[in-house]
């Protein structure tokens, strides 16, 4: 076959990761209306549950040791989420690369790596910050160990079902000792406990602490939440088409798009961090 140039094709299409903290079940995604547009400044909300029922001894019969003697009253805390930004750019010499070109590159790019961009925002803005850290002196636990910590820590806390937000570089060593079963009816991710799990690239691409500390050489952090809910504005692009010549800078020719979105991603109750061996 005689030498020539190469046929140019369509771009390999990508799949986001289904188990990420948009493609798992156990998270609730709100696309807001023009009507909630607001909302994408932040919310809040009067915390539900994060006040433990408990029992109390039949008055009639002789009293228990260590039976408690009144009972306690919560005052509801307040709680919030704060917007994060997630965007892609594109960008090339503007002659031979059109508007309409960026504009697409940009796009798909958003829409393939906002899972790893949201998860890596969450680990930056909340769960670094807010996460009680029960990693033991002795150091890293296993990846089993570690879980059933996580799912004590929140139990003591929360009454209902919790996430565990799993780096994606450990994922694998879940199947190493049966810690995850999936629903074969909505494809969930659960432990035994029923607790739900979102497996993020973006939790491996920080792997970070509370405080921002990284975890130790050959080891991961994992947490774990109450439930999710994320609301999600419209993308923008910017330029808009309207405004499509503003996209080339005149000094050195060059064309960029840029596609974003805001989202605000709301959790509630307790947070625990614990620091795992990335081995068997």
């Amino acid at each position: 076959m005689p030498a020539g140039l190469r046929q140019v094709v369509p771009g390999i299409p990508g799949t986001p990761l289904p188990r990420g903290i948009l493609g798992a079940s156990c998270t609730n995604v709100i696309d807001v209306t023009e009507d909630e547009i607001h909302q994408l400044n932040g919310v809040e909300w009067l915390a539900v549950g994060c006040c433990p029922a408990r029992d109390w001894p039949d008055p009639c019969e002789d009293p228990v040791p260590g039976a408690p003697t009144d009972k306690e009253f919560c005052r509801p805390t307040t709680e919030h989420a704060t917007p994060i930004t997630i965007y892609a750019g594109a960008e090339c010499s503007a002659p031979g690369f059109s508007y309409e070109e960026a504009r697409e590159q940009a796009l798909a790019s958003l829409a393939l790596g906002e899972q790893h961009a949201i998860e890596a925002g969450f680990m930056r803005t909340k769960l670094t910050q807010d996460a009680v850290d029960i990693t033991p002196p002795e150091g890293p636990l296993n990846i089993a160990q570690g879980i059933a910590s996580l799912e004590g820590c929140l139990a003591e806390n929360y009454g209902g079902v919790g996430t565990l937000h799993i780096p994606a570089g450990v994922a694998a060593l879940l199947g190493c000792c049966n810690v995850l079963h999936e629903d074969p009816a909505t494809g969930t991710l659960a432990t035994w406990a029923g607790n739900c799990a979102v497996i993020g690239a973006g939790y491996s691409y920080l792997n970070q602490g509370p405080g921002g500390i990284p975890a130790d050489a050959g080891a991961a952090w994992l947490y774990i939440t109450g439930p999710l809910v994320i609301r999600r504005g419209p993308v923008d692009v910017i330029p808009d088409r309207s405004r499509a010549s503003a996209s080339v800078n005149i000094r050195n020719n060059d064309r960029r798009v840029l596609a974003e979105r805001t989202v605000v991603v709301g959790t509630t109750c307790t947070i625990c961090a614990v620091q795992v061996m990335a081995c068997p």
